[in-house]
């Protein structure tokens, strides 16, 4: 059944998946290291704005990552 918790919950692992992504031993292999952005001059480039988003996403939402997995461990224990 879908229901929202479903779509709070898979938003909350793709976070989770986002923040654990290591760029030298993951994303290195498929161009999208540190320093893939940092020959263009010009205007960002699509690859250059998701990684910034990937950067972003790590610095700003690890700490309430670990508040909102506690919340849906608990809340999946209590309810199923």
């Amino acid at each position: 059944m879908f229901t929202l918790w479903t779509l709070i919950e898979a938003s909350l692992l793709c976070l989770n998946a986002v923040c654990i992504l290591h760029e030298e031993r993951f994303l290195a292999k498929f161009g999208w290291g540190r320093q893939a952005g940092q020959h263009n001059f010009g205007a960002p480039t699509a690859k250059d704005q998701v990684l910034n988003l990937i950067r972003s996403i790590r610095t700003v939402a690890k700490i309430p990552l670990i508040f909102l997995n506690i919340i849906a461990i608990i809340f999946k224990l209590l309810l199923g």
